[in-house]
């Protein structure tokens, strides 16, 4: 194998780790869902041991890793406006707090 040969490999390897989710988070929101966010969706009150799946809402903020994106979890307590949800990591049970924009009850 030449330099060249090579360098296509490694071309074709990056953009294989480019995952669906990577994509849809840069693809944007849908036209309707653009501007400003509704308040009625940035204030919703979750209660406590609610199952709930993580969608982020990409008009604020999420801190949060981007592999538990779509994962589902139950939220088992609040720290201030945030919920603490539960949710499975591989193969242990961790727990993230995220903000409710950013989740949808199931």
């Amino acid at each position: 194998m030449n330099l060249e040969d090579i360098r296509s490999v490694r071309v074709v390897n990056q953009r294989r780790n480019f995952s669906y989710l990577d994509f849809m988070a840069t693809k944007g929101k849908k036209i309707r869902e653009k501007g400003k966010i509704r308040l009625s969706r940035y204030f919703k009150k979750i209660k406590e041991g609610e199952r709930v799946s993580i969608v982020p809402e990409l008009g604020v903020r999420a801190a949060f890793p981007k592999r538990i994106r779509g994962k589902s979890g139950k939220v088992v307590g609040e720290r201030g406006r945030f919920k603490i949800v539960e949710l499975k990591d591989g193969d242990k049970v961790k727990k993230f707090i995220i903000h409710p924009v950013h989740l949808r009850v199931l």
